[in-house]
């Protein structure tokens, strides 16, 4: 179901937050997904198939978004956030991220994440 009536900073920031559901209709088939230290991730259904095991592993996992701001460019959206993750046992992690994503006619044709884990 496409969701036609979001903005790039909607689109982004429900990415940013793991609600992929709201932003997978709005990608590119040939999107780039670059987590900075790791190989791209290449393509709609691989980029699915990343966020389906990151939504299998949160969900057990409670999130608390300690910082989470957007810049809006003319065809680039920035979304900077700080995440406290609390998982089932207790264990807590601290992990600032840097998402860009740009944009190409509504579509999410590339998007380049930088995460750091932080002491807790």
């Amino acid at each position: 179901m496409e969701h036609t009536d979001l903005t790039t900073e909607q689109i982004a920031r429900a990415f940013s937050s793991h609600r992929f559901e709201v932003a997978l209709p709005h990608l590119a088939d040939d999107i780039v997904w670059t987590l900075v230290g790791t190989d791209p991730v290449m393509g709609r259904k691989a980029v699915k198939k990343t966020c389906e095991k990151t939504a299998e592993y949160l969900a057990d996992v409670t999130t608390e978004f300690q910082r989470f701001r957007s810049v809006v460019g003319e065809d680039s959206v920035v979304v900077d956030t700080l995440a406290r993750y609390t998982e089932a046992d207790g264990d807590v992690s601290v992990v600032a991220s840097c998402d860009i994503y740009d944009f190409v006619d509504g579509r999410v044709t590339e998007i380049v994440s930088y995460t750091v884990e932080l002491p807790s």
